[in-house]
């Protein structure tokens, strides 16, 4: 393919990974010939949003910012927001809105045109393994009115709102980042179920929807993001109009799938309008620029071949263009992001989500112990309850057990020191019931959702903490170690 404003077009629709503050050549060249723009994954951009913005007018700064447990201006400290399964247990849609305008502020001053949030899944399944504490609850009723509320809060401060994973991905049992998840309900409870909260978003003014790597055959078999039938219902009965996103295509059901390349084809020819290409940092380092390369001839080839119309692209363009309309429309109303929110606004919320069993006040510095596991969608982090039960009480020590067998080395669990497990219940019941054999006094801070998984039952003294941001930690530290 020769015509350059065909290969702009191609360009547009494509957004790769970035986590460096300083531009790489490569992309810099690419947006000098109409990329997309990025999805960031790393930090506040700073400089590099500022950079990307000045080399091509209308390019889209994307980025997870979620809070709670899910943040990337906040990865180093942690969200100082609750997450929505805090939202959901405090039901109070305008806490819910102030958090998602914080989070809007705090994504305008950073150059982020975009917040992929809020999830509206529905977390159906209490053995779920990548959406859990990020649902705003297993109703479907509580999750589109927080949904929307946060749509608008996001919005208000002049930034796009992306409402994921549609149609929803909230009943299965696999991560889509690590194979395909199919969920086998009937068309009837799926349409019940998990889509009215993407209708509630859209009845918002959502500007941006993002796809699921997930398959329903009682609808289509083909993973949503590559449906023509998915992406017409969300056009012509959710009645929306704004852009489609995929999910990352360096998640397994797509790159281990049918591949990176056809799976942009794919996405594009069923109505998908912006192809988020993924983290080439994590979990599986990749050269995000070979893979960019490998995308865009994917998607000219089939141009070339007739499989992919350039109308489709135009119209994804056009769709892209609008956007951008809006951004600067918005901007221009809200010429200046509040500085910050009250400092204490995302601990008060989280504080009124938190529960206990019994009375979990500590008697001194914890052993706090910690199940070893890395949470693909927020990426690898430090677990925020230690730092901030450390930050109360110097004297906190933590341990780190990654199996049954690390328990025998570590001694201190066996002293008269006050234990503290953490555990989000993926993978801790066994290890939770081990140390509860060695110390019957516990203190189990879940940091999960509810209802708990069957799997993962829990009774003596517990803390139900529904999330580990640092909003959440710092409420969980209070509880503990009061002034």
């Amino acid at each position: 393919m020769t015509d350059p404003a065909v290969r702009q077009l191609v360009n547009a629709v494509l957004v790769p990974g970035l986590r460096t503050t300083v531009i790489p050549d490569w992309l810099a060249s690419d947006l000098d010939q109409g990329l997309g723009g990025v999805c960031w994954f790393g930090g506040d951009p700073g400089s590099a949003a500022v950079a990307i913005h000045a080399r091509r007018s209308g390019a889209l700064v994307l980025s997870d910012e979620e809070g709670g447990n899910v943040t990337r201006l906040e990865s180093a400290t942690g969200s100082s927001w609750p997450g929505n399964a805090a939202l959901g247990v405090v039901d109070d849609v305008e806490a819910t809105e102030q958090v998602a305008a914080g989070i809007g502020a705090q994504a305008r001053r950073a150059g982020i045109d975009v917040v992929l949030a809020p999830v509206v899944d529905v977390n159906s399944d209490p053995e779920n393994p990548v959406i859990g504490v990020r649902s705003f609850g297993d109703q479907p009723d509580l999750v589109a009115r927080h949904g929307a509320a946060f749509v608008r809060g996001v919005q208000e401060l002049g930034v796009a709102a992306c409402a994921k994973h549609f149609p929803g991905h909230g009943a299965t049992r696999t991560d889509s980042h690590l194979a395909l998840p199919v969920v086998e309900d009937d068309r009837g409870t799926i349409m019940r179920r998990d889509v009215p909260p993407f209708a509630a978003a859209v009845e918002a003014g959502v500007r941006c929807v993002l796809t699921a790597h997930v398959s329903m055959p009682a609808v289509d078999r083909t993973p949503a993001t590559m449906s023509a039938t998915w992406l017409a219902l969300l056009r012509n009965e959710l009645r929306f109009n704004g852009v489609i996103i995929s999910d990352a295509l360096d998640m397994h059901a797509i790159s281990r799938g049918v591949g990176r390349g056809p799976g942009a084809v794919a996405a594009l020819q069923a109505g998908v309008d912006l192809i988020c290409i993924g983290n080439p940092d994590f979990p599986e380092p990749y050269d995000g620029a070979a893979v960019l390369a490998e995308v865009r001839a994917a998607v000219v080839d089939a141009i070339d071949s007739g499989a992919l119309p350039v109308s489709r692209l135009e119209q994804a363009a056009a769709r892209l263009a609008a956007l951008s309309e809006w951004l600067e429309a918005a901007r221009e109303a809200v010429p200046e992001p509040p500085v910050s929110f009250a400092p204490h606004l995302g601990r008060d919320i989280a504080r009124r989500a938190i529960s206990a069993t019994a009375d979990v006040r500590l008697d001194g510095p914890p052993v706090v112990v910690v199940e070893d596991h890395t949470d693909i969608a927020a990426g690898r982090r430090p677990s925020r309850i230690v730092d901030a039960l450390t930050a109360r009480n110097p004297g906190t020590t933590s341990v780190t057990l990654r199996s049954l067998r690390d328990l025998a080395d570590v001694d201190a669990i066996r002293s008269e020191r006050p234990v503290v497990f953490i555990t989000d219940g993926r993978a801790g019941a066994a290890m939770r019931r081990a140390v509860r054999a060695i110390r019957p006094d516990t203190i189990v801070v879940w940091s999960g959702s509810l209802p708990l998984p069957a799997s993962a039952p829990i009774d003596g003294a517990a803390v139900f903490a529904f999330g580990s941001g640092a909003a959440n930690a710092a409420a969980v530290a209070e509880l503990l170690m009061p002034s």
